[in-house]
């Protein structure tokens, strides 16, 4: 069985959140191998060396070995739990694996041919991944570390499905055996966003038109006109009668004059 990744164990004989908090601090991860007909164990594994391998995608989709002392065992990772918000592998999970019983893995999706697909390249379209990932069931032997996934021949508004995909002989899809076939990836015309309109400021623009008004007598909105002094004559309108200002003086004193020359 070809394994990828060898990781050094031992056996962890303390039990408890207590005893995994100390073992944290000491740079340690506890694990646990189970599966394979055989009673679970649990481990310690180096937290720096771990951390290292799992930085590599392959990690968590080839076949692993165990070594523990002088024995070596063939597993395959199942479950990573980290905390919250360190930098920190706080468990892991490990399934051992038989060369005649099939497992069940969660393999990437490495897709190919993006840029040079049809509906890219020729109608304009935009690729869309709909998932990276799928879950598969096989023997050891025939456990791919990813499944390739062609999308060059894709046109504008097509998806391709699981049922699509070419899987490695002795691979089958999970969801496919149940009976569920889900979209993998697709290429649609790219989203035209409209243009929104300018915001107006509301109160620069009710000064504006309080502006506007104001330059215009007699509109809705004016300021009222000056006030005449009182006593003014309208504009282009005759002396009154009874004016009193010198030159109605001084008319009253001419008529009066004419008036003795006749006597």
């Amino acid at each position: 069985m070809k394994t990828s990744f060898e990781l050094i164990a031992e056996f962890r004989e303390d039990q408890g959140k207590g005893a995994s908090r100390r073992l944290r601090h000491l740079g340690k991860v506890p694990a646990i191998l189970y599966g394979g007909r055989r009673d679970a164990r649990t481990l310690l594994l180096d937290h720096t060396k771990l951390a290292q391998v799992m930085d590599d995608e392959r990690f968590y989709s080839t076949i692993l070995s165990l070594r523990v002392g002088e024995q070596t065992q063939a597993a395959v990772l199942k479950d990573v739990q980290r905390h919250p918000y360190k930098n920190q592998i706080m468990h892991v999970d490990f399934q051992r694996v038989l060369e005649d019983e099939k497992i069940r893995m969660i393999v990437p999706l490495h897709f190919r041919g993006g840029a040079e697909a049809v509906g890219v390249k020729s109608q304009g379209g935009v690729l869309s991944h709909v998932r990276n990932d799928v879950e598969v069931l096989c023997l050891p032997k025939d456990l791919p570390e990813y499944i390739e996934v062609d999308v060059s021949g894709l046109e504008i508004n097509q998806v391709m499905q699981l049922s699509d995909l070419k899987m490695p002989a002795g691979v089958e899809i999970v969801e496919l055996l149940a009976g569920r076939d889900k979209p993998v990836a697709s290429i649609h015309a790219p989203r035209v966003e409209e243009e929104e309109a300018p915001v107006v400021d509301e109160a620069a623009a009710a000064a504006a038109a309080a502006a506007g008004a104001a330059a215009v007598p007699g509109a809705p909105g004016a300021a009222p006109a000056a006030a005449a002094p009182a006593g003014a004559a309208p504009t282009g309108a005759a002396p009154a009668a009874d004016a009193k200002g010198p030159a109605a003086k001084g008319a009253k004193e001419g008529t009066a004059k004419k008036g003795d020359g006749k006597k």
